[in-house]
Formats: C-alpha cells, sequence, structure tokens
C-alpha cells in the first residue's frame, strides 16, 4: 500500500478552491483504480491545506498521478502561494 501526501498553501480568501477540490476532484480521485481513500484537510485561518490518498499500489499511484494532477493544478490555478509539495510514501502500518 502507497500513500500519497500532497500540501498546498492558499492565498488568503481562497478556501473556495480547497473546498471545490474536496467537492470535486476527491470523487474522482476515489474512483481511480487502486484508490483505498482520499481525505482533503485544511485550515483556512492559514491557509494550508492538502490531500491525502491511499493505493494499493505504488503503479495504481503513479497512474493516477497522471491523469489527477493537471486537474489539480487546475483547482490550484490562481489560488496558490508557492510551490506544491507532492510526495508518495510506502505504507509500513495501517
Amino acid at each position: 500500500m502507497y500513500a500519497r501526501l500532497v500540501r498546498f498553501s492558499l492565498a488568503p480568501g481562497k478556501h473556495a478552491a480547497a473546498q471545490a477540490i474536496a467537492d470535486n476532484l476527491a470523487p474522482t480521485i476515489a474512483s481511480q483504480p487502486g484508490n483505498q481513500g482520499v481525505t482533503v484537510f485544511g485550515d483556512e485561518s492559514d491557509g494550508e491545506y492538502g490531500l491525502f490518498v491511499l493505493w494499493d499500489s505504488q503503479d495504481s499511484a503513479m497512474a493516477a498521478s497522471a491523469l489527477m494532477s493537471p486537474r489539480l493544478n487546475e483547482h490550484l490555478e490562481g489560488s496558490i502561494q508557492g510551490p506544491l509539495s507532492i510526495h508518495l510514501y510506502k505504507v509500513l502500518s495501517k
């Protein structure tokens, strides 16, 4: 099992961009082959947000990333401050 952690900062007043990811993009991620769960999280007070996604395999994670990364970038365009932090980790325990 693998976990992808994506973190990003949004400009003040841009919480709606994170909510759109939760409402529109998370269900699409969840429907990808090998997905084991999606969590969208964040804090409107400091603008820090992210996604935590579990995958059954590294191959599933990489295939979904190729499809979902451009869509995530579209959602964040004009709202993000700084670069995305994206990491894929092997799950050691669940």
